[in-house]
């Protein structure tokens, strides 16, 4: 089941329900020589935010294709997205799996660009990336690259709909990859539990197929039929025209420009006719329901989802009456759903919104995390589900609840903080295949008035006999089995007579709403150290670069014995745990006014991060500040957060294999740096009077480091740090707090077995740089930009040993190291090894004949990248304070050594290449049945690595 997100933001995220994530093919079509002018049919422009100073136009081209424009001057990648309104639910019965595995055809070569790898060698020489997905409605090409190099990529990009080649000779070999995508996914929870609620709709629906595809259903075909080649092409033909196709540019070149790149290259797509496709099979049969399943999780986890079949609200865009029940049933203050399930111990968290949506019909979600305990009472959640349903019923919901959510949809689009060039392209391009022009930005906050009738529509749809109840569990003892994803699932009875929750009522008004929303004109260029005592620091930015009355805060609260035991790293786990949770109910109406609110452990302690509107701010810091020092620590809440903690390392070794290899590296090489096994042992026994023992003797000992970024004043800056510092009295000098160090593998270490599950094989190799020093940065980042595709290109796309393979700069804080990770559901690790021994030969050759000219746009790549601009207030702010971590308090690190990087020769990577082949690599290896390594022993020897100089 994809998961379930909230109303207010379920639009944006659509799009990136990645039924699957895999790169996409080029494909063909005529040229035409039609002026620009004379191939636009109509052009108009979007409503935005008042504060977006982005020009937009919108075009249709005379072959029907809607185009987005927006030009960004201050943009520093040039990114497109092109939706295509055709997905998995049009693959014929014959082929599942067709519209995903075209979806990789198209990346394979085109007649002007036959190479595999032209477009993806042309983005990567240029600082870009891409990807596409297929989802059941859609499916959507995207990627960014450098200003200057937009009309080449474009070029190259627009040909996958003009004159694709589908080339036959790659046509077994992604086919290999296809079906390596659908093993990688073949452990995926919410895969494997969407099968089982495939099993309890309609069969006839589309969405019920498989959609990945594998060698068994894009087998060849008989002999007497259609090849397979044959059937891509017809599937292209059939479901590929300008008309279905939507396209968003966002770049910083002028709107005239932007409109001449576009309708050169995309005028000559053939429009062929077509329109989205509509399904007429409904989602769900009412003579099928209720239903009531249970199927077994692989991951200790337990959730309860409940599904109610309904008309898909997206036609109701503009008043949003499902959206209003979905913020009411998922409201996790006081009185709410959550909250009573909490204090009963029976859940930790829970979803609502609508899934599944088709155009005609969807799905009303409720989803609930339950704790084991809960997993016992389904049936007295189900009637506490149905309570707090009947309460919204007989409440009406009243308007005044639709006119606050109403207003707080309207402060967030008036400062709406755009995301980058490319998230913004994908997004503008899904927007544009389902709401009109008009709407691609506002839709997500468009609520015109309060619909009753709907609302109660809606509603009446959510009962016991229209319901879908889906149990996820590591205990369930199955009947059937799901065909492609191994699930095991059997009925669920219900009980009678189950008892609802006391308790339940619906939200007060929410008293966090912001009434100061005026912008301060003060900007610093970057941070300045404003405050500073033995125990205290505190750097603050004035921003009003990003219009909007907004203040990031961050308090690193430090601790010299933070993590110096797995023990204490839990203590810390739990204390940052106790004091979000603590604080759920409390806050929740914060959270939904604009108020974010995180704490978090790492290696030095924890920090308290606080994001929102300038107005009422600081409010919602004294609160939490008061809860961290003297709020009751009872033992159900101790319990339940490292339920929740337990949970997480009890599943690590479930997780992607990559990102177990991956893990298992920082735990070698970066301290201090505790396994998940090692929490988990830790963890045992802890009691709510060993987590009180801690929080005492952690704030009797701190050292107080923060910042502040934002449309904030440095005169009220410094008055909420000052006080914020005095309650917490931090006492201890900067040297007390031990630094996170990377280790030097020059000492040499065996392969390293990560402890996993899975079973599948990967090889993970890392070269790492002789020092942490700007020029050992600077060379190994620019080889880590010239290795990437043709990596990729040798052991994916012709070797085709997995879906997952990368190679690319991976520095371990700031060490630097090329990584270079397989991943293969049928080939082992030492075959795998052999082929990047192979590799790695041919790419030391074609380094010796490195020349300047060949070498400068990946220079200027790694250039782009590393200055790349902030495109929100809160990524400058992480940035910011990531740097003050790495203690560069000029805060200019990335600036220095982006003119480092473009300082370097081929000579010097060619030493620096030589460099890392001579010296020891790690190697992170597993097959299945592999035992698990001590990595900590195993690495105990390791020294530091050096810093270097330069």
């Amino acid at each position: 089941m994809p998961p379930i997100l909230p109303a207010a933001r379920r639009w944006r995220l659509l799009p990136l329900l990645l039924a699957l994530l895999g790169p996409v093919s080029p494909v063909l079509a005529t040229q035409d020589t039609t002026a620009p002018g004379e191939a636009i049919a109509e052009t108009t422009t979007p409503r935005v935010s008042p504060h977006d100073e982005r020009d937009y136009r919108v075009l249709t081209l005379e072959n029907g294709l809607t185009a987005l424009l927006v030009s960004d001057p201050e943009a520093d990648k040039a990114a497109v997205s092109l939706n295509v309104s055709v997905g998995s639910a049009q693959d014929p019965e014959d082929l599942a799996g067709l519209a995903h595995f075209l979806e990789h055809m198209l990346f394979l070569g085109t007649e002007p660009y036959p190479e595999a790898d032209a477009y993806q060698g042309y983005l990567t020489r240029h600082g870009g990336s891409h990807n596409a997905f297929t989802a059941p409605r859609d499916t959507n090409y995207f990627f960014d690259v450098e200003p200057d190099a937009l009309a080449g990529a474009l070029d190259r990009f627009s040909q996958f709909f003009i004159a694709p080649l589908f080339n036959a000779e790659r046509l077994e070999s992604e086919r290999n990859v296809v079906h390596s995508e659908y093993m990688a996914r073949l452990r995926d929870e919410g895969r494997r539990a969407g099968e089982v609620l495939d099993r309890q709709l309609n069969p006839e629906h589309p969405y019920t197929g498989f959609s990945v595809g594998s060698r068994e259903t894009l087998a060849d075909r008989p002999e007497g039929e259609p090849s397979l080649r044959q059937r891509v092409i017809d599937f292209y033909t059939s479901h590929y025209g300008a008309g279905v196709m939507h396209l968003a540019v966002v770049a910083p070149q002028p709107l005239d420009e932007l409109e001449t790149l576009v309708v050169e290259r995309f005028s000559p797509i053939e429009n062929r006719g077509l329109a989205r496709p509509t399904i007429e099979a409904p989602l769900a049969e009412a003579s099928a329901l209720p239903r009531r399943v249970a199927m077994r999780s692989l991951r200790d986890s337990r959730t309860l989802a409940f599904h109610f079949p309904i008309p898909d609200p997206e036609a109701e865009y503009r008043t949003k009456p499902a959206d209003l029940i979905a913020h009411l049933l998922g409201h996790e203050g006081e009185g709410s759903l959550l909250a009573a399930l909490r204090e009963a111990g029976w859940a930790d968290g829970l979803s609502a919104g609508v899934s599944r949506g088709d155009g005609q019909d969807a799905l009303f979600s409720v989803s609930v995390s339950l704790t084991p305990e809960g997993a016992e009472r389904r049936d007295a959640i189900e009637a506490s589900l149905f309570a707090a349903i009947e309460a919204i019923r007989e409440a009406g919901p009243e308007a005044w609840r639709y006119a606050e959510q109403a207003r707080l949809a309207e402060q967030a689009f008036r400062f709406q903080q755009h995301g980058s060039p490319l998230q913004d392209a994908m997004g503008l391009a899904m927007n544009l295949a389902r709401f009109p022009v008009e709407d691609v930005q506002y839709a997500a906050y468009r609520m015109d008035g309060y619909d009753r009738e709907r609302t109660r529509a809606y509603l009446a749809a959510l009962t016991p006999d229209n319901l879908i109840r889906l149990y996820s569990g590591p205990e369930v003892e199955g009947e059937q089995t799901t065909r492609w994803f191994d699930a095991p699932w059997r009925e669920d009875a219900i009980a009678e007579g189950a008892e609802p929750l006391a308790g339940l009522a619906l939200p007060s008004p929410n008293p966090y709403i912001a009434e100061d929303l005026s912008l301060l004109e003060a900007h610093d260029a970057r941070p300045e150290r404003r405050l500073e005592t033995d125990g205290f620091a505190f750097w603050h930015k004035a921003d009003a670069e990003f219009d909007t009355p907004k203040v990031e805060w961050r308090f690193s609260l430090q601790h010299p014995r933070a993590a110096e035991a797995p023990r204490e790293a839990v203590l810390a786990r739990l204390l940052a745990g106790w004091l979000e949770d603590s604080l759920n109910e409390a806050l929740y109406p914060a959270r939904l006014a604009g108020q974010g609110v995180e704490a978090y452990a790492h290696a030095r302690g924890i920090t308290l991060a606080f994001s929102g509107w300038r107005d009422r701010q600081e409010a919602v810091m004294e609160r939490v500040i008061e809860q961290l020092q003297r709020g009751e620590i009872t033992a159900e809440a101790v319990e339940r957060v490292r339920y929740r903690l337990q949970r997480e390392w009890r599943n690590a070794p479930q997780d992607p294999l990559y990102r177990q290899a991956s893990r298992t590296l920082h735990e070698a090489l970066v301290r201090p740096q505790w396994p998940s096994a090692a929490l988990l042992e830790a963890s045992q026994g802890l009691t709510a009077e060993d987590l009180r023992t801690f929080r005492d003797a952690f704030l009797g000992e701190l050292r107080l480091e923060a910042m502040a970024v934002g449309n904030l004043a440095a005169e009220q800056a410094d008055a909420i740090a000052r006080r914020v510092a005095d309650t917490l009295s931090p006492t201890l000098p900067a040297e007390t707090i031990p630094e996170l160090t990377p280790l030097d593998v020059t000492a040499g270490l065996p392969t390293l077995t990560p402890h996993t599950e899975r079973q599948e094989s990967v090889l993970l190799r890392y070269l790492q740089g002789p020092d942490r020093s700007l020029e050992s940065q600077a060379r190994l980042a620019v080889l880590g930009q010239l290795i990437d595709t043709p990596f990729y290109q040798r052991l994916r796309t012709e070797q085709q040993l997995g879906y997952v393979v990368n190679a690319g700069y991976s520095p371990l804080l700031d060490a630097p190291g090329l990584a270079l990770l397989v991943q293969s559901p049928e080939t082992g690790s030492e075959a795998i090894a052999g082929h990047v021994d192979a590799f790695l030969d041919e790419f030391e050759a074609s380094l010796a004949t490195l020349e300047e000219e060949d070498l400068a746009a990946y220079r200027q790549a790694v250039h782009a990248e590393l200055t790349r601009r902030d495109t929100s207030l809160s990524g400058r702010t992480d940035r910011l304070w990531r740097a003050l971590a790495y203690g560069d308090t000029t805060f200019d690190r990335r600036e220095r050594l982006a003119e480092r990087v473009l300082e370097v020769t081929p000579e010097a990577l060619r030493q620096a290449w030589q460099a890392l082949r001579e010296a020891p690599a790690v190697e992170i290896a597993f097959d299945p049945g592999d035992a698990p390594d001590d990595v900590l022993a195993l690495t105990e020897h390791l020294m530091p690595l050096p810093e270097g100089e330069g």
